[in-house]
């Protein structure tokens, strides 16, 4: 995929405060009302998979469910699962299921403020470095992606999907170009286009290229691709992360 900084813009221009609600569906609902009646159907066959793939995956996993829930609990006090408000499919809000990762009541000011650096200043999408937000075992569980599991019952929802685009948290939105919202034309997912090529080493253009670019051809061949190299992404970025660590800790002595 062309990732270069010439990219779809037809409208790249940003959209001030001034002139939007604070409402993320006003990109798809409002000015332009009947964006929302001309995009394509999603196809029959995606929410079928989906449905199968959730409910399968949710009972092989149980015991693992269990397992994360119990230590989450003895490391960390506090509840097992964290809910947010995301951006899903046509702007609509939803909540969004985790494991917890963070401790109770941890500040978001710092993940906002980094978010709106990446996206204005088009940097690499990495995660906050050395943050103390993070109780131990918190990253391990960020870096396998095992935080993400619970999101199954919001596959099953309806409110995602098993792939596609990552769910924007409403802060972000304010920060997008009208271009950038045609990531909004499918059902946000699990893992995606993005996440297997390159996730956290990509820009936020690249991203936002990569959505697009499975929005427009989205085909179950491309949807079994990216569901069967998701693992092997996964164990490949929790390597790459294994080592940064690793040298970082030996420049550290």
């Amino acid at each position: 995929m062309d990732t270069n900084n010439s990219g779809p813009n037809p409208d790249e221009r940003h959209v001030s405060h001034s002139d939007k609600p604070n409402d993320p569906a006003h990109f798809i609902s409002a000015p332009r009302s009947l964006e929302a009646f001309l995009v394509p159907p999603i196809p029959w066959w995606k929410r079928g998979i989906d449905l199968a793939g959730a409910s399968i995956a949710l009972i092989l996993m149980a015991p693992l469910f269990l397992i994360i829930t119990i230590l989450i609990k003895i490391i960390s006090p506090g509840p097992a699962f964290f809910k947010q408000e995301r951006t899903g499919y046509l702007g609509k809000p939803f909540t969004i299921w985790k494991f917890r990762t963070m401790h109770v009541n941890a500040e978001s000011t710092v993940h906002e403020e980094h978010c709106r650096n990446s996206i204005l200043n088009d940097l690499e999408l990495k995660k906050v470095e050395n943050d103390s937000r993070i109780f131990p075992f918190g990253n391990f569980l960020r870096q396998s992606c095992i935080d993400e599991l619970p999101q199954l019952f919001n596959v099953l929802k309806g409110e995602m999907s098993l792939v596609g685009p990552r769910p924007d948290l409403p802060y972000n939105i304010n920060e997008l170009k009208r271009w950038h919202c045609a990531r909004l034309n499918v059902p946000p997912g699990m893992t995606g286009l993005w996440q297997i090529n390159g996730k956290n080493s990509t820009t936020f253009t690249e991203m936002i290229r990569y959505d697009i670019g499975y929005e427009r051809h989205l085909s179950f061949k491309l949807e079994m691709k990216i569901l069967f190299l998701t693992i092997p992404a996964i164990i490949k970025q929790a390597w790459q992360s294994y080592q940064e660590s690793r040298q970082e800790s030996e420049t550290l002595k």
